[in-house]
């Protein structure tokens, strides 16, 4: 089996199929995995992770920005070359290390004559700030899970950020963050994805539409909770600070209205603000039920929710 450095490629990923590499990817946790356990990724839960790996159907998900986002991995690997004189190539491999065997590492690049890998990102135009100073959190996670898998003592990270500028960062191994991560991914996948545990609740939408989608059959019968009434005040309390809160917003923003009079766009040192009028074409529905009646009765749709309330 070939190696590269401490971990085996166990599939060679040259031409291998987008569906099958997806499977594969079922099979443990892979970096950019690694965040959203730890609960520090901002754009997916670990409940999203939970559910990608216990879930045999594929989704190949494709876009426009992910579409561009390969195709413009070559060109950020060559300005990486380009602005610190290294080579790079490509691995073309999945590995595994036995001693994480729930982990699994699939890297960008890595750099020739260095214990180290490259990985590339591209990011839009937004994100400036985030970059700014360090790469962020994240993305961090990821590097170390890596280095976790290959043994790697540091690897770089080069950022494309809106078709503008190049960011390159270097990250050093650390051993007791990578001890950290690999702890927390070896209980989240003997918890969860080898047990029988479901991940606990954080707040975020995709933990309520796993609870949705899991809970389908209704049980008219009324049960008992044996939940602390400390949760319910909590709640209460909370609900009553998001409409002060909701009505504090809409005071501040009626008082910039009030100044901005008939003007559609209006500045605050360098923070722009508008106040335009939008039009869009909407149907009469009530006018169509009343004349086409039987039209609308055919292209009518029932769609159901389950809604959840607190007397």
């Amino acid at each position: 089996m070939r190696k590269y450095l401490d971990a085996n490629i166990e599939y060679n990923t040259l031409n291998m199929p987008k569906e099958t590499w997806l499977k594969l990817r079922k099979n443990g946790i892979g970096g950019s995995d690694a965040s959203s356990i730890l609960n520090l990724n901002p754009y997916r839960s670990s409940v999203n992770v939970y559910m990608e790996k216990i879930d045999e159907n594929i989704e190949i998900k494709t876009n426009m920005k992910m579409i561009l986002g390969k195709k413009l991995e070559d060109f950020v690997a060559k300005e990486f070359c380009n602005q610190t004189g290294k080579k790079v190539r490509n691995l073309n491999g999945m590995l595994r290390n036995h001693k994480y065997p729930y982990a699994i590492a699939n890297l960008d690049k890595v750099v020739v004559s260095e214990n180290a890998f490259l990985e590339c990102v591209v990011t839009n135009s937004y994100c400036k700030k985030e970059w700014s100073e360090e790469v962020p959190i994240h993305y961090q996670i990821q590097c170390y899970h890596y280095m976790a898998v290959t043994g790697a003592s540091h690897c770089y990270v080069c950022a494309l950020i809106g078709n503008e500028e190049i960011k390159i960062y270097k990250l050093d191994r650390d051993q007791e963050l990578i001890d950290y991560i690999m702890e927390k991914e070896e209980e989240f996948w003997n918890k969860y994805i080898l047990g029988e545990d479901i991940p606990l609740p954080d707040g975020s939408e995709d933990y309520s539409k796993f609870l949705k989608n899991r809970y389908k059959n209704i049980e008219k019968k009324p049960l008992n909770l044996f939940i602390e009434s400390k949760k319910l005040s909590k709640l209460d309390t909370l609900n009553d600070m998001l409409k002060e809160i909701k009505l504090e917003k809409s005071k501040i923003e009626q008082e910039i209205q009030q100044e901005m009079k008939d003007h559609e766009v209006a500045f605050i040192g360098d923070r722009k603000i508008t106040w335009k009028w939008q039009s869009r074409n909407t149907i009469d529905s009530k006018r169509l039920k009343e004349d086409f009646p039987d039209i609308v009765k055919d292209y009518m749709k029932t769609t159901e929710t389950r809604v959840f309330k607190v007397n």
